[in-house]
């Protein structure tokens, strides 16, 4: 190190003392205001009812009782809020004393004579005056100068316009425990001494924010605020979802007084990435926004009335089916039913049933029908046909319980209301006098009138009954949408090219499992996509951005239904194709390839440089793709892949022999990646033996560190030290390829393929110096 170096490291230090110390006063003078929000906090929750005069005995003081409630109510509120607030920056505060910053940049603005010192970091700190910034946070629209210019001429974009100038300086930082452990000045791309440093530790159970480390094309995708729709191809380790996330983190940030993190939804590819994503976040000093998987919004729609298969079921289905006639079948349904073409056809059906066919259910209670569904089906066939379909559905709700009011009055009469009330209970009898009693039709403390006393339980008696029937009717139970659906498949279509040529054998096949109450993955959409239509448009207004990560993995049905369901989001679609591990079992159409976003209101990226993996990892899993050689790993140097042949009687003890040196070598999550469910469980049962180790199921919802048994699909998105796959040889259809790539490419630093069949037939494309193999380990 230089003189000169050693004096500009001198002077950082002493400017990052100088910050710490200010954070520190900030972070005392926050604490002790928090302590007396606190107290009020709880104060106002204990003396909530003493402060509020409660008077109902006339209506003006029941509006001023109503009144003073709601003030002693917004009082406590905006304590709560206050709290909330002050802990949040106490938060910040926190990680910004540890490393307040990782960046810093001298910018000379033109027509300016002194040049801005600009140090960036998670968060913005003012001076103690609240005069200047010491920090500027990394979403201010200077520090994009940081990601993407080098020195010389530069400009940034402010809501007053184009600044321009020229950059004299850029200087990265790793600071520890307030203490720089490295400083380089760099060029426009951020160095690789930051990225060694971040991608050489061991990986985490939850995703790292690493906000110094975006590249110049990630924050071109951060930052975008003009288009309608965002699309990000990227290869496996290329930084997407990261970059979604941060995206998430600068929208708060902008439109922080309009923009709320409610007003943003996740669709994540599994409950246990939500977990995994969970902290990014928070850690950048925002809420966490909404996060949900496509098939939980599914089953939300679908209820609980059917047997519901979700995408890891029909994906098991497609890994361990033989291929047969009817796997066939299936396999050519999955594609049509992933296709606008199928979408054309529910559109086209929909609007025959403005006519014709639609099917009602009866209204039966205590085994009797009451309304049957051929009174409801002429009913609605007889209001005026120029109404919608949803609108004549809405006046057939409304007709419907006006008759079972009506019926209710008819039962009263019916003996077995008299039975029900001879088995009623005291409490019930007191409840039932309560509610007379405030509605002053009696002044004595019992009842004094038999037929008064009668009347009242026998109404309360049938209305109880009759409330199940209320609820059906307002929920539109009326109307038979599994048989409906069921028509569409009987129906007789003009068969051109756009539907398959083994249509009629779907249509029997889909039947066999209506029939059964079985609704399948690639009929859900099509099924809640055809409820929509039938009862109105159930729109979400307050989401103003919609985030989807893994896109690949959603057919072009599922995104147009998605569309109409947010149409006033603007979305951000994150994927690879090279990981539609869905589609490419089936060779269905996905998002990414087959449904393009055209027009001005969209930008499309593309994120060819990997960084999860090492240079090794990376030529290997590479070299498994047609075009793999787009893929540009980050130079980070590791062991190569290894291939382990041997005989099922000694799979257990080598892969566990290996997972034990993993674990002495330090790493901290290693994952045994099987092919199926199934596998999984037969894997972990024979591992939790000799090892401890976690299983991980399509229900886990958190994972820890430690040694993981997880099925293929449900390791995307995730990240390892060291990868295991239980038996490579598994992996033989060329359907499987993508995700034969995809588990592989889970590993940051070590990747290890085991094989009991010999080669798998995908690896012919592979170079044999992209790894080592062991040779036969034969069992005694």
């Amino acid at each position: 190190m230089s003189d000169l170096q050693r004096f500009d490291w001198q002077m950082e230090q002493e400017r990052i003392d100088l910050v710490v110390s200010e954070i520190k006063k900030k972070e005392n003078k926050l604490q002790k205001n928090t302590g007396t929000v606190s107290s009020d906090v709880i104060q106002l929750r204990k003396t909530f009812w003493q402060d509020v005069t409660v008077n109902l005995d006339e209506p003006d003081d029941i509006i001023e009782t109503a009144a003073g409630i709601k003030q002693q109510a917004e009082l406590l509120l905006e304590r709560e809020q206050t709290y909330g607030q002050m802990n949040r920056q106490l938060k910040t505060l926190t990680r910004l004393k540890y490393s307040p910053y990782f960046g810093r940049i001298d910018f000379l603005e033109k027509g300016e004579k002194a040049t801005d010192k600009v140090y960036l970091g998670i968060a913005s700190l003012m001076d103690e005056k609240d005069e200047n910034f010491l920090i500027y946070d990394w979403r201010a629209p200077i520090s994009s100068l940081y990601y993407d210019f080098s020195t010389g001429p530069a400009h940034y974009q402010t809501l007053d316009g184009n600044i321009e100038g020229d950059m004299k300086l850029k200087r990265q930082f790793i600071i520890k425990e307030a203490e720089i452990k490295g400083m380089f000045d760099t060029g426009v791309t951020i160095g690789d001494e930051m990225l060694q440093e971040v991608l050489g530790n061991n990986a985490s159970t939850q995703m790292k924010s690493i906000v110094a480390t975006i590249q110049r094309e990630q924050n071109q995708i951060i930052r975008n605020e003009i288009s309608k729709y965002v699309v990000v191809q990227g290869a496996a380790g290329s930084g997407k979802t990261s970059a979604a996330l941060q995206r998430v983190a600068y929208l708060l940030y902008r439109y922080r007084n309009t923009m709320k993190s409610e007003n943003i939804m996740l669709f994540s590819p599994n409950p246990l990435f939500n977990s995994y994503v969970a902290t990014v976040l928070p850690e950048l000093g925002e809420e966490n926004m909404q996060q949900a998987t496509f098939m939980e919004y599914l089953n939300k729609r679908l209820g609980d009335e059917f047997d519901v298969e979700d995408s890891f079921d029909q994906l098991e289905f497609l890994l361990k089916g033989k291929e047969d006639e009817d796997y066939k079948i299936r396999v050519g349904g999955i594609r049509f039913k992933a296709s606008l073409d199928f979408k054309h056809l529910i559109d086209q059906f929909f609007k025959k049933l403005s006519e014709r066919g639609l099917v009602f259910k009866d209204i039966v209670f205590r085994g009797e029908i009451l309304i049957s569904k051929e009174t409801i089906h002429d009913y609605f066939y007889q209001l005026d046909s120029s109404f919608s379909i949803p609108n004549r559905i809405e006046l057939v709700k409304e007709w419907l319980l006006r008759e079972l009011k009506k019926l209710v009055r008819r039962e009263l009469s019916k003996n077995w209301v008299e039975e029900e009330i001879q088995f009623l209970e005291k409490e019930d009898y007191l409840e039932a006098y309560k509610q007379l009693q405030q509605k002053n039709r009696f002044t004595e403390n019992t009842f004094d009138d038999f037929e008064q006393e009668q009347k009242f339980l026998k109404e309360m008696v049938v209305k109880e009954k009759f409330k199940s029937l209320f609820a059906k009717v307002k929920k539109l139970k009326f109307i038979d949408l599994l048989g409906i659906y069921r028509k569409l498949f009987g129906e007789k279509v003009n068969q051109t090219g756009e539907f398959p040529s083994n249509w009629s054998q779907i249509c029997l096949q889909t039947t066999e499992r209506l029939n059964r109450s079985v609704i399948a993955y690639e009929d859900a959409t099509p099924y809640v996509y055809l409820q929509e239509l039938i009862e109105g448009r159930k729109s979400n207004t307050a989401i103003r951005h919609i985030f989807i990560d893994e896109a690949q993995d959603y057919s072009p049905f599922q995104f147009a239904f998605i569309q109409r369901l947010f149409p006033y989001s603007k979305m951000t679609l994150l994927g690879d194709f090279n990981q539609a591990i869905f589609s490419g079992a089936t060779g269905s159409p996905t998002v990414l390839k087959d449904f393009e976003i055209k027009g001005e209101e969209s930008a499309t990226y593309v994120l060819s440089k990997t960084y999860r993996s090492t240079k090794e990892i990376v030529e290997f899993t590479s070299s498994l793709l047609i075009d793999g050689n787009k893929i540009e790993p980050f130079n980070r140097s590791g062991a190569k892949p290894t291939i382990i042949k041997t005989e099922p009687a000694l799979l257990i003890d080598l892969i566990s022999n290996k997972i034990k040196k993993l674990l002495q070598k330090g790493y901290r999550t290693i994952a045994v990646i099987c092919k199926t469910a199934e596998e999984s469980k037969t894997a972990y049962a024979a591992l939790k033996n000799v090892i401890s180790v976690h299983l991980i199921e399509k229900g886990t919802l958190f994972y820890e560190r430690g040694v993981h048994v997880i099925p293929s699909y449900l390791a995307k998105g995730i990240e390892f030290d060291a990868v295991i796959l239980y038996d490579s040889s598994f992996y033989k259809r060329e359907t499987e390829r993508k995700l034969f790539y995809t588990v592989c490419t889970r590993a940051m630093h070590e990747l290890h393929l085991y094989t009991t069949e010999g080669l798998s037939p995908l690896m012919k494309t592979v170079s044999n110096d992209t790894y080592l193999l062991e040779g036969q380990i034969r069992a005694n």
